[in-house]
């Protein structure tokens, strides 16, 4: 992973910026309506995708061509578009399609701008709640609600006994694996929804987010607007994000820290 300092926010965020709205006025003209399930685990499990999810990708992936031809792209439905670029767009075009599926609102496109291996731009836009999250720089990040524009800060002075903790493991962890962690439980006192819960950390409505099994599409995307908001974010072993799969994300060093060691029995 290189360091190199990534300088052109504004290019991206303009660009970003349009493409949320366009994203929110293509679901409402095209993809409202009715649709099929189709379950992608064909041996046991349950992976949902509907058409949506391929025709938001579809639509994400040409809007990237026509702006940044040379740039390379990963999304989750049509894989790995290869070029020698130091620019990668990484594409979930529906995160929650299980609540997709049954009608909840707060499923979201989210796309990534990595520059050599990092997230340095990410979008996180929710049609059906018409706002969009969205990073200016490394320093700044929006939340956009019914056109009007407000920065994004994390509750950065609140204290373990505080705290609101949000969490979902997705079917990874085991009941005797949660038997070894009742503290973090006894925490999870509010609801997780998808991207958005990560969303609500950056605007100081809860504090802790602890999920299981995220992607790369699912998190990179989520970590540039964490840290421009003042949040802490990484995986259950404490190392980079970038790396997805158990990811927490807080408010503050100190509880974050603090969920860590909780977390240690399972991690």
């Amino acid at each position: 992973m290189s360091n190199t300092k990534f300088k052109n926010y504004r290019i991206y965020y303009n660009f970003l910026n349009l493409l949320a709205k366009d994203l929110t006025k293509f679901y409402y003209k095209k993809l409202d309506k009715p649709f099929k399930v189709i379950n992608k685990n064909k041996r046991k499990g349950y992976d949902p995708v509907t058409q949506a999810d391929r025709q938001f990708e579809k639509f994400i992936r040409i809007k990237i061509k026509k702006n940044f031809s040379n740039h390379q792209i990963i999304g989750e439905e049509f894989g790995y578009q290869k070029k020698r670029s130091d620019y990668t767009w990484v594409i979930d075009p529906i995160d929650g399609t299980r609540s997709f599926v049954i009608g909840n609102p707060t499923w979201s496109n989210l796309i990534a701008l990595n520059y050599k291996g990092r997230p340095v731009m990410g979008l996180a836009n929710f049609p059906k709640l018409n706002k969009y999250y969205l990073n200016y720089s490394d320093k700044v990040a929006y939340v956009f609600n019914k056109g009007k524009k407000r920065k994004l800060n994390v509750n950065k002075k609140v204290s373990h006994s505080q705290m609101k903790v949000a969490g979902a493991f997705h079917g990874w962890l085991s009941l005797n694996k949660q038997k070894k962690i009742p503290k973090v439980l006894k925490l999870m006192q509010f609801p997780c929804f998808d991207a958005l819960s990560y969303a609500h950390l950056c605007e100081g409505r809860i504090d802790v987010v602890i999920q299981c099994l995220n992607k790369i599409w699912d998190i990179h995307p989520i970590i540039p607007i964490v840290k421009a908001s003042g949040g802490i974010i990484s995986t259950w072993k404490n190392e980079d994000a970038v790396k997805a799969g158990n990811i927490l994300v807080s408010a503050n060093n100190l509880i974050h820290n603090k969920i860590l060691k909780l977390l240690k029995p399972v991690r």
